[in-house]
């Protein structure tokens, strides 16, 4: 008998139309901020035959350089190794503001014709692998009204970021009802906020914080940032003198290729000395504050943190802006825990209180895996949690997908620039060979290794939120998420695919379910995926 065009039957049969109907691509990128503008340069000039479309939930390209907005906004790195390896940072400025970041990615976009491929307010919700059909289908929300539309997909690379860009992460303080002025998270920032003549608190003591202090502090009447403790700081030039000099002698792309360099391995140089020498790492810096703030400024206090350098990342103050702010006395730093907010300010669990007309609450990000979406594999949901990393960017058990997630010790570009070369890398080898499929699995040496966090020796509040949300590193390659770049460049651009933990096609175990009733192909090895729900 027929089957019946009513009821489940024609459910299955309408979604199973839409999804034929959806449109197709090779390549999905999910974001059109600095990674994903790269990773599609990167697309259009190793495989220009892999047709791919990015979609951004946002109206505009620019990720992070496009969303915030707050006064003083800049890089907390060197444009020379936050910049693209392909496009010379030619500003001479090193340390940039935001503004010039976002036209330096607008300008990448058209130099490499990449505009006519993002789609805007396209948001990414939940994701669905399909065996049967080896292939992403994407349900997207689309325009302000969220239609749902689908889109599928061969390959599947995620360039979303690391935070939420709905909402900042803000603590619930006691008693914030009850303030009269304004409260403000920088990811927030209201373009009619009057400053001028204020007096501004800024909660927190990380990359925003030191980056509004000195800007605010130009016209507002004083500037206070309350810290719950201090936070490493390192004074840099804004200018790169070598880059200026190199640049009147040299061709720009040749210029810029050694200042990258140099800046690759100094920022390795530091990171690696402090983590041997802490102790010297410690003196150097508060001996920086020291030195502008002067022997009476209780530095010990303010800018002398409890934990070892770079157990979280390090504050770059460009031209010793903080410290002269504060020494000018139009700008003070207070070390003590709230107790309530008030009417009129903030009460200290020291008793004491510090009057305020507007507080900003620059207290971090809220983490999320994947921006966010849902993932699924032949209808089962995935918690990425109990999976094993693939070198950092893939997961195990999750085919024909890689993440971008950038470096916590250096320039996030350096590792998404990487990563974007590995995918082409992976990309070009299945096009050859006429794979269809890639997966990591663990290989029989593999089966029982040691489950570690995703990124170790890092302590900073906003990774340890979610560390639990996200897979694990094993204690052998290629399961590692280094944070060393010339470790991850030989890994990325050197070792061999064929490493017997990246599977393609017919060499992949099957993904659908655990040992008990689990069918495989060949070879059988040991293979687990993540967990479903």
């Amino acid at each position: 008998m027929p089957r019946s065009a009513t009821g489940r039957d024609s459910v299955e049969r309408r979604a199973e139309m839409q999804d034929a109907a959806a449109d197709y691509h090779d390549v999905v990128i999910i974001g059109a901020g600095l990674s994903g503008i790269g990773a599609a340069c990167h697309l259009r000039e190793a495989l220009p035959d892999v047709d791919f479309v990015i979609l951004e939930g946002r109206e505009r390209m620019g990720g992070t350089w496009d969303l915030f907005r707050y006064p003083g906004i800049r890089s907390d790195s060197d444009m020379h190794t936050l910049g693209y390896r392909f496009k010379p940072w030619k500003d001479a400025k090193a340390i940039a503001d935001g503004p010039a970041i976002l036209q330096y990615i607008r300008e990448t976009a058209d130099e490499f014709d990449i505009g006519d491929r993002i789609r805007y307010r396209h948001h990414l919700t939940k994701a669905e692998w399909s065996s049967d059909d080896c292939a992403w289908s994407l349900n997207v929300a689309v325009g302000e009204e969220r239609e749902l539309r689908r889109v599928r997909c061969g390959f599947l690379l995620m360039c979303a970021g690391y935070y939420s860009y709905e909402h900042g992460h803000t603590p619930d303080f006691p008693g914030r009802e009850r303030f009269a002025g304004d409260i403000v998270h920088p990811q927030e920032w209201p373009e009619d906020l009057e400053y001028q003549g204020k007096r501004v608190v800024i909660i927190g003591s990380g990359a925003t914080a030191v980056t509004l202090l000195p800007e605010l502090a130009k016209t507002a009447g004083h500037v206070t940032m309350l810290q719950r403790s201090p936070t490493y700081m390192i004074a840099f030039p804004d200018e790169d003198i070598i880059a200026k000099v190199l640049g009147k002698i040299l061709p720009a792309k040749l210029a810029y290729r050694i200042t990258r360099w140099k800046n690759i391995r100094l920022q390795a140089f530091i990171f690696r000395f402090a983590r041997k020498r802490p102790g010297l790492m410690r003196r150097f810096l508060v001996g920086q504050a020291r030195r502008t703030l002067g022997a009476s400024y209780d530095v010990d206090r303010h800018f002398n943190p409890h934990y070892d350098p770079w157990e979280q990342r390090l504050c770059l103050i460009p031209n010793n802006d903080l410290f002269e702010t504060i020494r000018s006395g139009r700008a003070s730093v207070v070390t003590d825990r709230i107790r309530s907010f008030t009417e009129n300010g903030i009460l200290l669990e020291s008793g004491e209180s510090i009057e305020a007309d507007i507080i900003i609450t620059a207290t971090g990000l809220d983490i999320v895996v994947l921006g966010g979406a849902e993932f699924h594999i032949d209808g089962k949901r995935l918690d990425f949690s109990d999976a094993y990393t693939y070198k950092g960017v893939m997961i195990e058990g999750v085919p024909n997908m890689i993440s971008t997630f950038g470096y916590i010790n250096a320039s996030w570009t350096l590792r998404a620039d990487l990563i974007a070369r590995f995918s082409c890398r992976v990309l070009g080898h299945m096009q050859d060979k006429a794979y269809r499929k890639c997966v990591p699995a663990l290989r029989v040496e593999d089966e029982g290794m040691e489950a570690k966090p995703w990124v170790t020796g890092f302590s900073s509040g906003y990774l340890q939120r979610v560390m639990e949300q996200l897979p694990s590193q094993g204690d052998r390659e290629p399961w590692l998420n280094s944070q060393d770049y010339f470790a991850d460049r030989r890994k990325f651009l050197e070792d061999t695919l064929d490493d017997g933990a990246l599977c393609f096609d017919d060499m992949v175990p099957c993904i659908n379910a655990r040992p008990g009733g689990m069918k495989r192909h060949q070879p059988p090895w040991p293979h687990r995926t993540p967990r479903t729900r």
